[in-house]
């Protein structure tokens, strides 16, 4: 399968206080994958076969659980074309 592009955005159901901690918990099970990824303000994209980047997806779910979230509400986002597609592609122009 071709390599895609995968953004999530994850919203744990936490007190306020908890969100950033909750989301940092993520995004280091995220960089722990040693998979391409760019945190962004929103959203975290991450480079990889789909199958792998829905796995992913799964754990983060299990992590915001596991952080005592009741309910977790994610936006994904998926950028496939068959030759496959890289974020390096997309904003290698951008970076200084």
């Amino acid at each position: 399968m071709s390599i895609v592009n995968l953004s999530l955005q994850i919203l744990p159901v936490v007190p306020e206080e908890r969100i950033y901690p909750v989301v940092d918990r993520v995004i280091e099970m995220i960089q722990a994958t040693g998979l391409p990824h760019v945190v962004g303000p929103l959203d975290t994209t991450i480079e990889g076969e789909l199958e792998e980047l829905l796995d992913i997806v799964k754990k983060a779910q299990a992590v915001c659980l596991e952080e005592g979230a009741d309910r977790i509400v994610s936006v994904i986002k998926i950028d496939y074309k068959k030759e496959g597609v890289t974020i390096d592609e997309k904003i290698s122009k951008y970076r200084g």
